[in-house]
């Protein structure tokens, strides 16, 4: 299993969350926890908090400097996330990594993404295909510049963007409500260094099927696209937990 960690990273924190004002300042409680989800948040799905690592409340307050009003709206948000869970008698962990939770999400994953393209391809407007060929420009020139991450959050962000122009409300709130950001821990700190160069050509043929507004061809290439990143993302975190096992 990866190595669990008890400890938080000692890393200063980032400018942006430095420059917080104290509760009472100009700045709500729920502008801070905000701030402060974003930060948490990032240090999960970067791996900056080990998986299935203890999160204590008054611990992270002061790190960021500010109450624990804030900090706690934070973690119930990443709760319901599905970053941070809570185990009885022990506390707030980060989410674990694991295989069967691996596979279970990408299943589910692999349904509703299949169907927010067949969605995509008759509802995607002018503009957001506009956008979305855009982005996959951008994404094949920053690979071909060697740049092999690019899966930021929001509009950056491929499998977003079709999920927006599926124009499907409830489809859009279980997938990045719900999904979104449990799938970005297992896409950022599993991806395979291989896998980035046949995911942008996967990514070119469902652009493709969606311009031509083919809903049954984008659904199916959507789901072999998740599928076939399951398959690697699996390997990469059995290869992570081996290697974690083998220096603990």
């Amino acid at each position: 299993m990866l190595k669990q960690e008890t400890t938080l990273p000692n890393d200063n924190p980032p400018s942006s969350v430095s420059q917080l004002k104290p509760i009472g300042g100009e700045k709500s409680s729920t502008t801070l926890a905000d701030q402060i989800l974003v930060q948490i948040q990032t240090s999960i799905i970067k791996g900056e908090l080990p998986a299935g690592s203890k999160i204590n409340e008054q611990t992270l307050a002061e790190k960021y400097g500010i109450s624990r009003g804030p900090t706690r709206e934070a973690l119930q948000t990443l709760e319901r996330q599905r970053l941070v869970v809570r185990v009885p008698h022990v506390g707030a962990r980060v989410a674990q990594l694991t295989v069967s939770e691996l596979n279970d999400l990408y299943q589910l994953r692999s349904v509703l993404e299949g169907m927010a393209c067949e969605l995509a391809a008759s509802r995607i407007t002018p503009e957001q295909l506009a956008k979305l060929q855009d982005l996959l420009a951008v994404q094949e020139a920053a690979l071909a510049n060697g740049d092999t991450y690019f899966q930021e959050e929001g509009d950056v962000d491929f499998h977003y963007q079709i999920i927006q122009a599926s124009g499907n409300k409830h489809l859009q709130e279980t997938l990045i409500g719900g999904l979104y950001h449990l799938l970005r821990m297992y896409r950022y700190q599993c991806t395979n260094q291989n896998r980035p160069v046949k995911a942008i050509a996967e990514h070119r043929r469902i652009v493709e099927a969606i311009a031509q507004r083919d809903g049954e061809l984008a659904g199916l290439l959507m789901r072999r696209h998740i599928e076939q990143g399951r398959k690697n993302t699996e390997l990469r975190l059995i290869e992570l937990q081996a290697n974690a096992a083998s220096h603990s």
